[in-house]
């Protein structure tokens, strides 16, 4: 029998529950991230890793959808990694407001500049309202527009 000890699972790991599309899910969104690979295919599940992070599926039938009360973050270094990512996971989905979108099967994801949280959280109220304005008027967010705005001296 074999054993795991306790550094060799991940203790958290996102499941994900399909409608029968699990396999092409997986085959996506591990062609959409470069640092990916897909673990195990059967007929019911699956198992990959995007960017070090597992994840399971489930071909679990029509009952249950995902809907935008659960998310998947991304930070990202450049704008163009926000671009193509923007691009890529909103192919066949919904494009929404303030870096978010809706893939074509139903999940959520956030793509945000990695710098966003230290611009938003700034102690300077000023600086953090102007970025929050500035988000507040994208889609897909732009990293030299946010900057521009926490660079100004008051809210537009």
């Amino acid at each position: 029998m074999a054993t795991i000890t306790q550094n060799q699972t991940q203790k958290i790991v996102p499941f994900l529950w399909f409608n029968g599309n699990a396999e092409e899910a997986t085959r996506f969104y591990t062609s959409v991230f470069k640092n990916s690979k897909v673990e195990r295919i059967t007929p019911m599940s699956t198992v990959f890793q995007l960017e070090g992070q597992r994840f399971y599926t489930l071909n679990g039938g029509p009952q249950f959808q995902f809907t935008p009360a659960i998310s998947f973050f991304v930070n990202c270094y450049t704008q163009q990694e926000i671009d193509e990512l923007w691009e890529k996971l909103s192919e066949g989905g919904r494009k929404d407001r303030c870096g978010w979108l809706t893939d074509k099967f139903g999940v959520s994801w956030q793509i945000v500049p990695a710098v966003l949280g230290e611009m938003l959280s700034d102690e300077d109220a000023k600086r953090s309202a102007n970025v929050m304005h500035a988000m507040l008027q994208m889609d897909k967010l732009d990293i030299a527009t946010l900057q521009e705005a926490y660079e100004a001296q008051s809210v537009a």
